[in-house]
């Protein structure tokens, strides 16, 4: 019996610390991507979808086909994900999907995440992403959506419109592409974000935030 208890407690040791391993081994976001994965067993996504993907605002946004009806919607939003993140599970959360249209929305942590991050870095990144989505789909309409202003990220403000416009002038060159300026629409008069259709965080947006961009979002939306 002493034996089989001690074997008992080696194994569960044993199991704890590969467990451990494996989590301090697995790339940022990783047990997200297999929550989608899993998702995606139970309950296969809809075919020729328009794929949301991104960082927080569109995971934060579980209701997000409520805002559509009428549009097929897979989000694939995570975590605080910055671009490379995007660019590293591309092959788990973008082209698995095979979608009509893919919507993105990322950039603002890349900024927020170091001072040596600028608006170029941003912008490099962005082309890395939208290389690898063309180079996979040549013709399906890619969406930008343009870094939102943050209450809390208020000193990155002028790399974020720097940021923007640098996308969104690469993208105006670029066929089957649109850019959707949030920006300006989550501004005061004064050139302020607007406190209230933010959380109390001051970085993530309540419904009224949200709202605003699913009316500037929707007229890009392909039916």
């Amino acid at each position: 019996m002493k034996l089989l208890t001690r074997l008992f407690f080696i194994v569960s040791f044993l199991s704890a610390v590969s467990q451990l391993k494996a989590q301090q081994e697995a790339p940022p976001f990783w047990n997200e991507i297999l929550d989608f994965k899993k998702q995606d067993s139970i309950q296969p996504p809809p075919q020729n979808a328009i794929l949301f993907v991104g960082s927080s605002s569109f995971n934060n946004w579980k209701d997000v086909q409520d805002y559509f009806p009428g549009y097929p919607i897979i989000n694939r939003g995570f975590g605080g994900s910055s671009l490379p993140d995007v660019i590293r599970y591309a092959g788990d959360i973008i082209f698995p999907y095979h979608p009509r249209q893919v919507v993105i929305y990322c950039g603002e942590n890349d900024l927020a995440a170091s001072d040596s991050v600028t608006a170029q870095t941003v912008f490099e990144r962005f082309r890395i992403l939208f290389a690898m989505i063309r180079d996979k789909y040549k013709k399906i309409p890619i969406v930008y959506v343009s870094i939102k202003p943050s209450p809390s990220r208020q000193k990155l403000m002028p790399k974020m419109v720097a940021a923007n416009e640098l996308i969104k002038a690469f993208l105006k060159k670029k066929k089957q592409t649109s850019f959707v300026d949030v920006y300006h629409k989550m501004l005061t008069q004064d050139g302020q974000p607007i406190d209230n259709i933010f959380m109390e965080d001051k970085l993530h947006m309540n419904k009224s935030g949200y709202v605003i961009w699913q009316k500037e979002i929707e007229p890009y939306l392909l039916k």
